[in-house]
């Protein structure tokens, strides 16, 4: 049988901006999730400094450096999940839960909605829905394929539109371009 592990020793300051280096030069990410991060770290070794550490100061310290860009990280996740064929409110939900401050998602709500028809028809085609099917839906399936963009943060409306298109229709010329 193996020795048993020795446990890990507390962080220092050192150690913490050690850790905070290594992961936003590893992963793309906010000052809130790096913060998280940093806090999930010193409740896993504790903390050996002399005042207590601070790991959303550390974050910001990080932000000031340059090395995380709330903004540039929500324009491209949100850009990333459009093409995904993800809608704008599963967007904004999912920016949300990274730490994005308001007045950076809002800033990407119009480029969200002039992407919103394209992202959906993206997604219907991926899921073989409405003009993208090789027969036409009857009903119930219909209300489970709008469901399934509604969940994808589609337009109700929107949403209804592409299910009910029938198998082959282009959605570019029903709904002007997308």
């Amino acid at each position: 049988m193996p020795a048993p592990r020795r446990p890990l020793p507390p962080l220092n300051s050192t150690d913490l901006e050690r850790y905070a280096l290594r992961y936003v030069e590893r992963y793309a990410t906010t000052r809130a999730k790096l913060a998280a991060y940093l806090s999930r770290k010193l409740c896993e070794r504790g903390w050996e400094g002399e005042k207590s550490p601070d790991p959303e100061a550390l974050a910001e310290r990080m932000a000031g450096l340059g090395y995380v860009d709330d903004r540039l990280y929500a324009e491209s996740k949100a850009g990333a999940m459009a093409r995904r064929g993800l809608g704008a409110r599963r967007v904004r939900e999912a920016l949300r839960f990274a730490g994005v401050e308001e007045a950076d998602a809002a800033a990407l709500a119009p480029a969200l909605a002039a992407e919103a028809l394209a992202s959906a028809i993206v997604f219907a085609r991926r899921r073989r829905i409405g003009p993208y099917a090789r027969e036409m839906a009857d009903r119930a399936l219909q209300e489970k394929q709008m469901a399934a963009m509604i969940r994808a943060g589609h337009a109700p409306g929107l949403a209804r539109a592409i299910v009910r298109m029938a198998p082959g229709e282009d959605p570019e010329t029903t709904f002007g371009g997308a």
